[in-house]
């Protein structure tokens, strides 16, 4: 069995318990409205009900896991999805249109397993308002105060300081409440006045007094000195204790660079590279990317075609360029041409830019829905890249960041991937500042990728693809 150490860290936050939540009583209602769409279609009709019965639940979880899934690669299960009403509900929508055309393929390959185009018909519009009703009381639910994590900030300088100026927003904090800041020292107070605390007696006692969850450790200055012998009493009383970047890396998804120290890097959990991980991750990507292939060919040929349309029968289709791989390796990376010929005919590296001259008309559409990213499941084939991982740099671009940002090679410790969790959370990036904050991203990833993650990856990819999130 794969090492579960980075899984069952992911299924100890609090707002993954939330979405496993979201998600168990989801599937029970969609299984429900089958049972009552079945109910409904024979209403006076015993002998059709009766003939309906048997395997009723099993049918009726073969459609509540198609309708999630399709939920799920729209985003819908993300942990901190920001939509209006109106958007959810064109998102879950569009869900239930994947998971149906999913469905149809299932009971065309299995018969036995439909429904009946009545029953299914009933089962998609209780389901849609009952997965509603559900969203609409959950959002409520989870922002109650009584159920969040409450959280002490040992700290009020400049890092703690990121707490609220990074995690602003209502959906940031869904899983935590922050019940005030403690002044470490002499630091500089850079939070609100108003939510500095004193520690009155011992921090164990204050602590329970507030009936604390969690201590998250952040003072600008450790050698202020740490109350370790108070903070060890309170992880013995069963009151959590975290460092600052660790609590940002489980809330926000992300390794706060301001924030991380080699040390830190060193000791924390993580960095999965058994033989074991290895294994699992190779088969995983040859599966998805015959998988990809077989369901994509068509519109690769049609890709092909249109290129060849545009730019004539002697440009080349596609195009070959040098990428830096896992532990630094360079590899040859193939992708569709989406550029013209001379697109770099001074021999200098670019960044492709919002509204570049260079993309061909058929360049921008490919580009647009990610059918240039294609040929690369070649590259995965041959073990050059992965399925999930960060997306491969240039060598000159790679050289230049590596200078600028510090702990930027360490996103090279795993294969490059067709997708990631960068391109999920965070825009397309072509500058210094943009691969900043998208490194931010890959070092989460590096640290805790497991195949549980890069299923969840795979299934969200489908939107950015869908809505065309971060193309250029």
């Amino acid at each position: 069995m794969e090492r579960n150490t980075g899984m069952w860290q992911l299924l100890r936050r609090q707002s993954i318990r939330w979405l496993a939540l979201l998600a168990l009583v989801e599937f029970a209602l969609l299984s429900c409205a089958v049972a009552l769409a079945a109910h409904l279609r024979y209403l006076g009709n015993a002998g059709g009900l009766a003939d309906f019965m048997p395997w009723l639940w099993p049918r009726a979880a073969l459609f509540a896991l198609a309708l999630m899934i399709g939920m799920a690669a729209l985003g819908l299960y993300q942990q901190h999805l920001r939509e209006s009403w109106f958007g959810l509900a064109a998102r879950q929508l569009v869900g239930f249109a994947i998971g149906l055309a999913g469905l149809l393929v299932v009971y065309y390959l299995l018969p036995d397993a439909a429904i009946g185009r009545g029953v299914l018909a009933i089962a998609l519009l209780l389901g849609f308002l009952l997965v509603q009703g559900w969203r609409l009381l959950f959002a409520r639910l989870i922002d109650i105060d009584l159920l969040k994590r409450r959280v002490l900030v040992l700290g009020a300088g400049e890092q703690a300081a990121a707490i609220p100026q990074r995690m602003r927003r209502r959906s940031d904090r869904r899983g935590f409440l922050v019940l005030g800041y403690v002044r470490m020292g002499e630091e500089a107070v850079r939070v609100a006045a108003e939510d500095v605390l004193e520690v009155e007696g011992s921090l164990r006692g204050y602590a329970e007094s507030l009936q604390v969850n969690e201590i998250v450790v952040g003072p600008d200055d450790r050698r202020c000195g740490l109350p370790m012998r108070e903070l060890l009493d309170c992880k013995q009383a069963g009151i959590a204790v975290s460092t600052l970047a660790s609590f940002f890396e489980r809330e926000r998804g992300l390794v706060n660079l301001a924030l991380v120290e080699p040390s830190w890097l060193v000791f924390s959990e993580g960095f999965d590279t058994s033989p074991l991980r290895h294994a699992v991750k190779r088969v995983f990507d040859i599966t998805v990317a015959l998988l990809v292939f077989a369901l994509t060919w068509p519109f690769m040929l049609l890709v092909a075609l249109a290129i060849v349309l545009e730019s004539g029968l002697r440009a080349p289709i596609l195009y070959r360029q040098p990428r830096v791989g896992e532990h630094g390796a360079v590899f040859d990376v193939i992708k569709f041409r989406s550029m013209r010929t001379d697109a770099e005919r001074d021999g200098v590296a670019r960044w492709a830019t919002r509204g570049d001259t260079r993309i061909t008309r058929v360049g921008r559409l490919i580009r647009r829905t990610r059918l240039d990213e294609l040929p690369q499941l070649w590259n995965v084939l041959r073990g050059d890249m992965s399925i999930i991982g960060p997306r491969p740099e240039r060598p000159e671009f790679v050289a230049d960041l590596a200078r600028q940002i510090r702990y930027y090679n360490l996103r090279h410790a795993v294969k490059p991937g067709l997708a990631g969790w960068a391109q999920l959370r965070y825009p397309y990036g072509a500058s210094v500042e943009d691969a900043e904050q998208k490194l931010k991203y890959d070092l989460f990833y590096v640290k805790n990728h497991n195949l549980l993650l890069d299923i969840i990856i795979l299934v969200q990819t489908v939107e950015v693809v869908l809505f065309g999130r971060g193309a250029r």
